[in-house]
């Protein structure tokens, strides 16, 4: 007796569908942009009919946000969350902060999300409008606390946060656009370990409060 052939996968799997239809989305939003992603291609990459895609999402823009809320704002309110537990120096958690983004979004295929928004925000402000109050303040909110805090704990000099905050996550977004646009022309893939590592350096050896001076005795 032959075997009985399995069943879709949307049917072997119910509780894995939206994982599976982000996951997808995810893929094709990185591949083509958004304005170029259609919800017929999704269905296919993700091996559904479309009319299973609306059951889950309303249109292209709700899917969308349900990409960046899945992959990346669960990683900043992770990250958030984390300053309630172990103490950490300003130092250290600025440092695991930028680590943090380096290994789940800068080196990985989720890199291709803020590539999206650099590439097509000026054309669609609803879709930068989201990011930026979901995505950036978030980032934000975390990278001018712990300069706060370091400099109120000796660690930092005070800096203007208002502005020093973009400094701080600039080079990572440097190495994003670098990555999706000239590294294709370079001999060697990029480094991102050696890329923050720099970043870590410089940024560190800029912020570092002055010695005190010893007291004449």
């Amino acid at each position: 007796m032959s075997p009985r052939p399995k069943p879709p996968r949307w049917q072997r799997r119910a509780d894995d569908r939206p994982q599976e239809l982000l996951a997808a989305a995810l893929a094709v939003f990185v591949e083509r942009g958004y304005a170029a992603t259609s919800l017929d291609e999704v269905a296919r990459r993700a091996g559904v009919a479309k009319a299973t895609l609306y059951r889950y999402y309303e249109n292209k823009l709700e899917l969308f946000k349900a990409v960046v809320r899945n992959s990346l704002i669960a990683g900043f309110d992770e990250l958030a969350a984390g300053r309630a537990g172990k103490p950490l120096g300003a130092r250290e958690r600025l440092s695991l902060l930028l680590t943090a983004f380096t290994e789940r979004v800068a080196g990985s295929p989720l890199s291709g999300i803020p590539k999206l928004i650099i590439a097509e925000a000026g054309n669609l402000p609803e879709v930068a409008r989201f990011y930026h109050e979901e995505v950036i303040r978030r980032g934000r909110a975390l990278v001018m606390a712990t300069l706060a805090e370091g400099a109120a704990a000796g660690e930092f000099r005070p800096v203007d946060a208002d502005y020093a905050w973009r400094i701080v996550i600039a080079p990572l977004l440097l190495a994003i656009i670098w990555k999706h646009s000239f590294q294709a022309f370079e001999p060697e893939p990029l480094d991102f370990k050696r890329h923050l590592a720099a970043q870590l350096d410089l940024l560190f050896n800029g912020l570092a409060a002055a010695p005190k001076k010893k007291e004449r005795s």
